[in-house]
């Protein structure tokens, strides 16, 4: 970085656009920033250069650089208004979380401002950047911290009534409560987002966002077809915006149609219109999952989670409703493949449905003491006994009707010879 300053002039701004080299660039960016003229000429010159060095440190991806601008700029924030400085310095904050890798440094860069902006007494933008942090902290799965930094937060923010940042502090409750199985929480938070966005206009991404939240609740209480009209919603908001969430909301409709066993419908909504412009390994595993369920076998199932671990094993949500649903196919398929039975070794159930034998056991045990059907494990023959399901005698329930019976007329005798004698 150079010592002798550039004049902040557009002319200035010209010659950076027009470096051969991203750091020649940033070079003349920086010589214009150390100018100290402070006339609102100058001043606007400064955001646009500011603008700039942004962008380009975000695509040479020098994080640190842009942490060591946003201290750098402190005396600049003093000449300019308040609502200017909140923009930059969100920007900046935005610039260093495109940049892969960055989690930890995102997180001390927000603790950073907030303390300069506690200092500086800029409530606006320092409930902006703790918002921001919290959300960084749940990232990280730092959920006891980012808990009870959105409790206070939410307090004041109510307090000065600011519906918009509101919206987005109770969305980001709802997901923290909703990472910590806090369902009722995660639901009463949900709904002070929604009531909250009814009072103002809220921008379609983040309505998308609440739709989405909304769906992945309802799925969580097995309520699919509720969740996919939710997802549907969300999907519709993020495709308007071509936002890369759409792929996601499209996915979730898609695990809702297996999840209510309509595997059918998976296809057709893959090769709409709408569908084939996110076809790609998402849908491509949500597909192998639909065929397999649609064929209820659970070798095809094993090989999608195989071959589709990044898309199904990893993202949090499908894998907790596929497992269920994993659970569901293998319970049917062994209560079909024992029916003939009245007594089986268990290494032949394990071949015929091609599993682990310890696999086949611990779930055949799991059914016993769950009642789906009557039997047991005889472990030292390695075979499954079935019962006949007993079958209930009708005469019981009949007699204990009666006697209900024959206690209410005895009950109604004594209240009318108790009047007779009064």
């Amino acid at each position: 970085m150079s010592s002798s300053y550039l004049p902040a002039t557009t002319d200035s701004i010209a010659q950076a656009l027009e470096a051969k080299t991203p750091s020649e660039a940033i070079s003349i960016l920086y010589r214009v920033l150390e100018n100290p003229a402070s006339a609102p000429d100058a001043l606007r010159i400064k955001e646009q250069a500011i603008t700039n060095l942004s962008d380009l440190l975000r695509q040479e991806n020098r994080a640190e650089e842009l942490r060591s601008l946003l201290t750098q700029l402190r005396p600049f924030f003093a000449l300019i208004p308040k609502a200017k400085t909140a923009k930059i310095v969100r920007g900046i904050i935005d610039d260093v979380a495109k940049i892969p890798g960055t989690s930890d440094l995102q997180i001390s860069l927000c603790k950073e401002v907030v303390q300069w902006t506690r200092a500086e007494k800029r409530t606006f933008l320092r409930q902006r950047v703790e918002a921001k942090l919290a959300a960084l902290l749940m990232e990280n799965k730092e959920y006891s911290e980012a808990l009870n930094l959105l409790s206070g937060l939410i307090k004041e923010v109510r307090r000065l009534d600011d519906k918009l940042l509101l919206v987005d502090i109770d969305l980001l409750e709802s997901k923290l409560h909703f990472s910590l199985r806090n369902l009722p929480k995660a639901k009463a938070s949900l709904t002070a987002a929604r009531t909250a966005a009814n009072a103002i206009y809220v921008p379609p991404a983040q309505q998308g966002n609440i739709d989405l939240q909304s769906g992945i609740l309802h799925a969580e209480e097995k309520d699919y077809k509720t969740a996919y009209s939710y997802f549907f919603e969300a999907f519709e908001a993020f495709n308007a915006l071509e936002d890369p969430r759409a792929v996601f909301s499209l996915k979730y409709m898609l695990l809702c149609k297996i999840m209510v066993s309509q595997a059918d419908d998976v296809a057709s909504i893959i090769s709409s219109k709408a569908g084939l412009q996110y076809v790609g390994p998402e849908l491509d595993a949500m597909k192998a999952v639909a065929d397999a369920h649609a064929k209820r076998s659970l070798k095809l199932f094993e090989i999608a989670l195989r071959d589709f671990k990044a898309q199904l094993e990893e993202d949090p949500i499908v894998h907790r409703h596929l497992s269920s649903l994993y659970d569901t196919l293998l319970e049917q398929n062994l209560c079909r493949l024992i029916e003939p039975f009245s007594r089986v070794e268990i290494a032949h159930i394990a071949e015929l449905i091609e599993l682990p034998v310890d696999h086949v056991e611990k779930k055949l045990s799991q059914m016993i003491l769950d009642k789906k059907f009557a039997g047991t494990l005889d472990q030292g023959a390695g075979c499954l006994v079935i019962f006949d399901d007993p079958k209930t005698d009708a005469i019981f329930p009949a007699t204990l009707e009666t006697i209900s019976n024959i206690g209410k007329v005895v009950d109604s005798l004594y209240v009318r010879s108790a009047k007779i004698m009064a």
